[in-house]
């Protein structure tokens, strides 16, 4: 279902003509594309709506274009530790890539080094954000598990999710998809307001998982 063209030298594109299609028990459907560098603003906006609530990410501020070019330039060029982009299936027969390009981002996830050592690559952080318009949806468990199927194409043996310890829909979402408790960082984070503690959770995914989609 990847509709990935294989190229063991450089980043796998997506083949406009077969988009990955994600569907969710309502019946709504989702295309997952790589992003691109005109992504940028979207996946900004989608990452500083979830900054309000101190629950998803420990900046404190909204983040500004200028501090996240270098990191959305280094993801978008990395073989391994791509960013995908979550858009509505909207009609694509017939449509260019540079047209479906316009279609709004609804959520975005990563793949980002757990550690930045050579020996920790076949390891690695999973992000994923959804714009608050598509909270409970289905769409976060929706991403994740596609994002799993992706990740030994990557090179990827183990996954693990970061997550503050006060968010139980993440820890939930991530346990029902196999996720286990890794670690746990205590009182690590001054959330200007209250101090959080961090749970890492992991999972292997050596082997995929061909469970029913959940609708979280």
């Amino acid at each position: 279902m990847s509709a990935i063209t294989a190229n063991p030298n450089a980043k796998p594109i997506f083949d406009y003509a077969n988009l990955p299609i994600l569907t969710n028990n309502f019946g709504d459907t989702f295309m997952v594309q790589y992003a691109t560098a005109e992504d940028l603003s979207e996946v900004l906006a989608i990452y500083n709506q979830s900054i309000a609530g101190k629950q998803a990410t420990a900046n404190l501020e909204p983040v500004t274009y200028e501090e996240r070019a270098a990191w959305f330039a280094e993801h978008i060029e990395s073989a391994t530790r791509p960013i995908y982009v979550v858009r509505m299936a909207l009609e694509t027969a017939g449509k260019s890539a540079e047209q479906i390009q316009l279609y709004p981002i609804v959520a975005w996830g990563s793949f980002s080094d757990l550690y930045a050592r050579p020996a920790y690559h076949i390891s690695s952080e999973i992000s994923v954000y959804i714009h608050n318009d598509y909270h409970g949806q289905g769409l976060g468990s929706l991403l994740v598990r596609w994002m799993l199927q992706q990740a030994p194409s990557l090179g990827i043996h183990n996954v693990a999710a970061l997550i503050f310890a006060h968010n139980q829909p993440s820890l939930g979402l991530f346990r029902k998809l196999g996720f286990a408790q890794w670690g746990l960082m205590p009182q690590v984070c001054d959330m200007d307001g209250f101090i959080a503690d961090v749970v890492m959770l992991g999972k292997s995914i050596s082997i995929i998982d061909n469970d029913n989609n959940d609708n979280d």
